[in-house]
């Protein structure tokens, strides 16, 4: 299986992500690039003042092994589209 390096873009710098998470396909890694924002969202340490605004700056930049960019998640794309769902109405 393919091994994804989920790294943390705030601003000019980068929290690099050095063990990896061997995943199915870029599907799965764009499942878990929204499973790891969400966690550091709601992450207390990351509730501080001022932390909370520069993560919905923040860019979670996906890589394969070879250091090619799978995809780039923006955590305020990955937070608006989980407001939609939570609003969209609900089918009977």
């Amino acid at each position: 299986m393919p091994r994804y390096f989920f790294n943390t873009q705030i601003g000019e710098d980068v929290i690099t992500d050095l063990n990896g998470e061997e995943l199915r396909d870029p599907d799965q890694a764009w499942e878990a690039s929204r499973s790891i924002i969400h966690a550091m969202v709601k992450d207390p340490k990351m509730a501080e003042s001022g932390n909370q605004d520069r993560l919905l700056a923040a860019t979670l930049v996906v890589t394969d092994e070879a250091g090619e960019v799978v995809l780039e998640f923006p955590f305020a794309e990955a937070l608006t589209a989980e407001i939609a769902q939570d609003e969209a109405p609900r089918l009977h």
